[in-house]
């Protein structure tokens, strides 16, 4: 598929489904309501996608070996090819043979789309740790737009504009230009905008221009996880005009859109969250938020509770408001406190069910932390793109700026909750649950600054390759293991694609590793640089499969939940040791690069795991990794340095120092 050419680029997408491009949008708008107003429809090429592919089940069982190689000893390798052999000739044949026929009649959505959704919905761990990531914006560069008063009311408008743009059709598409010269102009614009909807995906294609899956955008706003009993649910109603705003674990709402429409005043907006941060209350006893970090089955319970005990309006006023502020009474003296600050926080300024939340600091550091059911991170990183774009070239307020002479005390509505003693008890059990959960939490950070992405494109590696290098050897070297890795990379350019799996784990790390940390006295230098240049060229072919959705991850993610829909067995391929294990993802790493991304993080995925957040400047290569009890984050980096070291030693030609 011609699609191909552009795939070792669609990989930076997302570790994590994230997007690491941000565009320069059409002239702004005269309206102020507005971030740009596109020529080009914002869903444009969504009719003309091309569809998700199925991969050949040959090719899955083939790549699902070969990244179960380097993780199994010969014996249990054996065993797990046996087993591979027999699903591919028998029930696994049959099952794809049904996905696919599934598939065709499907081809409004992926195949991959349905399933996806159910695993988020139906998982019944908490949210918060378990699956709500968080990305930090940078510093507003004006120092004197950093307050916490004017970034919340610039972040309310620029976010609000966004919104307004999308619904009205006037968002720039999401377009991968790999030609930016020839695509990226008025002139492809004033062209494209003509071809008919079914068929503008192939004029793009004409021009290396590659527009992605924008079907997710929708759930940005207005838009709720709802705990329910065996699987959730996601409410949108993008009729309400009201923003939430948690300040000291209490709750309020004001109206941020007005009867005609339009984006109210900012002035008003800034009187408002002025009049909120004035307020002098103490946090409630008893704070709801921590509900929304419970288990979802004890969540499901309690919230059945809020509703019979006569708090359905309050709760529908959390649920259908446009996004949730959370101003946060505390400042953060480096980037571990802003991390634990913004991926958890003390959990009773919170509701981790909102589709996103941006959080604000006293000294106007802010981050969003959203809830992952709704769909993955392109969305919230193109928020995130255009709102620190607009609120630092076209705030809406400024340091003189006074607040308008509103009358926020009827304008603002505090909300209040009728509690029984059953709900007392249940947000009292969910506060010590989520204390306990956040203390064993640890997070460090590293910033490795001998080289990054120029230095490592002049050597012709992937700058990608290297930084996932870098935690197979550091690994090895803290636990003299070799174990699952899980890279996720972005389908976003097919139909309804969410993301696919890339395996860094992989034969030819393993002989890196072990000849770097084990064997450095046997091998030349030159030796060793040949090495990191196969981990470099086969990470490419891995991360090209995946962002051609190539992978075997969601294949047989895919093949296992159609088996289990139709209540059979469970075939002997899901329940090898081996399958378990690779599924069990030790690293689990996500890489962020934008101009509006100061860092990123969240927690590990299992409890004997690291959660590795990690950005490539162009000089720099940056991390945040965080890890529970069973393993020493500190040592971590610390091995993740010194295989750093020794890795841009040896592409400096130098020895490296034992």
């Amino acid at each position: 598929m011609a699609v191909l050419r552009v795939a070792s680029t669609l990989n930076k997408l997302g570790r994590a489904g994230t997007v690491t491009l941000i565009r320069n949008s059409s002239s702004s708008s005269p309206d102020l309501d507005y971030l740009h107003k596109s020529i080009v429809p914002t869903n444009h090429f969504q009719k003309s996608l091309p569809r998700l592919p199925i991969p050949k089940l040959q090719d899955t069982m083939q790549r699902y070996l070969t990244a179960q190689r380097p993780l199994l000893d010969d014996d249990q390798y054996r065993r797990t090819e046996q087993l591979a052999q027999d699903f591919k000739k028998g029930i696994g044949n049959q099952l794809h043979e049904e996905l696919v026929t599934q598939d065709k009649r499907n081809k409004h959505t992926s195949y991959i789309s349905g399933p996806w959704f159910d695993m988020y919905l139906s998982a019944r761990e908490p949210v918060v740790l378990n699956y709500n990531p968080f990305m930090s914006f940078h510093p507003d560069p004006n120092p004197a737009n950093n307050s916490q008063l004017i970034r919340a009311t610039n972040m309310t408008v620029s976010v609000l504009r966004f919104m307004k743009t999308l619904r009205a059709g006037l968002l720039e598409p999401e377009i991968f230009h790999l030609n930016p010269a020839k695509s990226d102009t008025s002139q492809f614009k004033n062209i494209i905008r003509f071809v008919p909807a079914s068929i503008s995906w192939y004029g793009a294609y004409m021009v290396n221009a590659y527009p992605l899956d924008m079907s997710q955008y929708y759930r940005l706003f207005n838009s709720t996880r709802i705990p329910k009993p065996i699987q959730d649910e996601l409410l949108t109603d993008d009729s309400a005009k009201h923003l939430l705003v948690m300040r000291n674990g209490h709750f309020y709402t004001f109206d941020v859109i007005d009867q005609d429409g339009r984006i109210t005043k900012a002035s008003e907006i800034q009187a408002h969250f002025k009049y909120i941060l004035s307020d002098p209350r103490p946090p409630p006893e008893f704070c709801l938020g921590y509900l929304t970090s419970e288990n979802r089955d004890t969540w499901t319970l309690l919230r059945q509770s809020l509703l019979e005990a006569g708090n359905a309006q309050v709760l529908n006023k959390i649920d259908t408001a446009i996004f949730c502020i959370c101003l946060d009474d505390m400042t953060v003296k480096d980037h571990l406190e802003l991390s634990h600050n913004m991926l958890h926080g003390n959990g009773l300024n919170r509701w981790f069910d909102k589709s996103f939340s941006i959080i604000l600091t006293k000294d106007g550091n802010a981050a969003i932390n959203f809830e992952h059911s709704w769909g993955d991170g392109v969305a919230v990183l193109r928020l995130m793109n255009e709102t620190f774009k607009d609120t630092t070239q076209r705030p809406a307020i400024s340091a003189t700026t006074l607040p308008a002479a509103v009358n926020s005390s009827q304008a603002v509505q505090k909300l209040d909750f009728k509690l029984n003693d059953v709900l007392k008890s249940g947000i009292s059990s969910s506060r010590q649950n989520f204390d306990a959960a956040v203390s064993t939490l640890s997070i460090d950070a590293l910033e490795f600054r001998k080289g990054g992405k120029e230095f490592l494109k002049k050597q012709n590696l992937s700058p990608d390759a290297v930084a996932q290098l870098s935690f197979q050897m550091g690994f090895l070297r803290q636990y003299d293991k070799t174990v699952a890795t899980y890279e996720s990379c972005s389908t976003a350019a097919f139909k309804h694609g969410r993301t696919e799996t890339i395996r860094p784990a992989t034969i030819y790390t393993k002989k890196c590793c072990e000849a770097f940390v084990k064997e450095s006295s046997k091998h030349s230098t030159s030796d060793l640089r040949t090495m990191i240049g196969e981990c470099s060229k086969y990470h490419g072919q891995l991360t090209r499969e995946a962002a051609m959705a190539q992978g075997f991850d969601r294949h047989l993610f895919a093949l296992r939940y159609l088996a289990k829909s139709k209540g059979m067995a469970l075939p002997e391929l899901f329940q090898d040791p081996s399958y378990i294990q690779i599924n069990h993802n030790i690293l689990s790493t996500s890489t962020l690069t934008s101009p509006a991304i100061q860092l990123g993080g969240f927690a590990p995925v299992v409890p004997d795991g690291f959660g590795v957040g990690y950005g490539i400047h162009d000089h720099w290569i940056g991390y945040i990794i965080s890890s529970y009890a069973a393993r020493d984050v500190k040592e971590f980096l610390k091995c993740v340095n010194k295989s750093l070291d020794d890795i841009f030693d040896v592409l400096e030609g130098r020895p490296i120092r034992i």
